[in-house]
């Protein structure tokens, strides 16, 4: 048995994780998150009451919190999800992103390598470090091609660019003080429990009571989707087999235009909850003006965590597609807890350069 800090762990993949640590291995699991407007203690909620789960409420920009917590809990590793990660909100408010992705990895990184120094060696040799990021880092590709782990970094946006300085910090912890970090970059996530303000909750949300569905652009845009739970087990994979040093890019091989994305969803909920008064939900596309630095497509290359660590995706799109939309429908009391507390589906990433400085 061993201690695992999962940071983020009640985020959207983050409970994932906590929640398939507990499930299929036994490790004494310690949640450590912030709690700000997309974390969810419901998530967790099933494996709350077991005696490996543990939870402690801190910032990660506290070094002295993190401090107590390590000489509390001596883990044997860390997984750290802790992070803002909505595009169009770091447009608006870039500062949060900058403090929490950066400015937190760094005092997270620099807590565990002092933790870390201080271990036996065999504590030492077996402790790792997941730093867990995204495939936005790379920027965007053209019509062909896949990002590969030698892509040259290219971040377009606020949350990007966050993202992109984390990884160099955690690939420069390993160079320069041999701490043993390794990082994933995952294509973009779906399924149970996710903040209505990414793409599929929230055109599921706005479907559903028969809201116009806006579509930026031309909805022509790419992205490579990964059903959570895959990417849960992606992480505890890279967690026990890993190499220090190494980056695994985690993708399903699920390439979708953003418009064939919203006309599934639209179809599926036109099956499962039809309603006479909206009729075809296709009806409620509405084309907006783009998000800026839109990202035209994303596509995964996950060879290597298949070839070198066995994993491999096992939903396909459509499959996970629709058991989330079961999920949520329900659900649908959680959608309406959250449209309550934080977040009633408007729309963001609009605020000017002159209002951001």
């Amino acid at each position: 048995m061993s201690t695992v800090f999962v940071t983020g762990g009640a985020g959207f993949i983050g409970s994932a994780l906590v929640r398939r640590l507990i499930a299929t291995t036994s490790h004494e699991v310690v949640n450590l998150d912030k709690l700000t407007y997309a974390a969810d203690l419901e998530a967790v909620a099933s494996v709350a009451t077991d005696p490996r789960y543990h939870f402690e409420q801190v910032d990660i920009c506290d070094a002295d919190a993190l401090r107590a917590i390590f000489a509390r809990y001596q883990p044997d590793g860390v997984i750290h999800l802790a992070a803002e990660s909505h595009v169009d909100r770091s447009i608006d408010g870039p500062d949060a992103f900058i403090q929490t992705n950066v400015v937190g990895t760094y005092t997270l990184l620099a807590e565990s390598l002092a933790y870390w120094r201080a271990l036996s060696a065999s504590r030492r040799d077996a402790f790792r470090f997941v730093h867990v990021s995204t495939d936005e880092v790379y920027g965007s590709l053209p019509e062909t091609g896949l990002f590969t782990e030698h892509t040259a970094y290219d971040p377009r946006s606020p949350y990007a660019a966050s993202k992109a300085a984390s990884d160099h910090l955690a690939s420069a912890w390993y160079h320069t003080y041999g701490f043993p970090v390794l990082t994933t970059n995952s294509s973009n996530n779906y399924g149970p429990f996710q903040f209505p303000e990414k793409l599929i909750p929230l055109v599921a949300q706005r479907a559903l009571a028969g809201q116009s569905i806006p579509v930026y652009g031309t909805g022509a845009n790419v992205r490579d989707w990964l059903y959570v739970d895959d990417h849960a087990e992606a992480l505890a994979t890279a967690f026990a087999r890993g190499v220090p040093g190494r980056s695994y890019n985690v993708g399903a091989h699920s390439e979708r235009k953003n418009i064939d994305v919203v006309r599934s969803i639209c179809a599926i909920l036109d099956e499962l909850s039809p309603d006479a008064s909206i009729g075809d939900r296709t009806s409620l596309i509405t084309y907006v003006t783009d998000r800026p630095g839109h990202d035209q497509r994303y596509a995964i290359d996950a060879s290597r965590i298949a070839d070198e660590l066995g994993w491999r995706a096992s939903v396909d799109f459509e499959s996970g597609l629709r058991r989330t939309l079961e999920w949520y429908l329900a659900h649908g009391d959680w959608l309406e807890r959250i449209k309550a507390r934080s977040y009633a589906g408007e729309r963001l990433g609009l605020a000017t350069v002159e209002a951001v400085k």
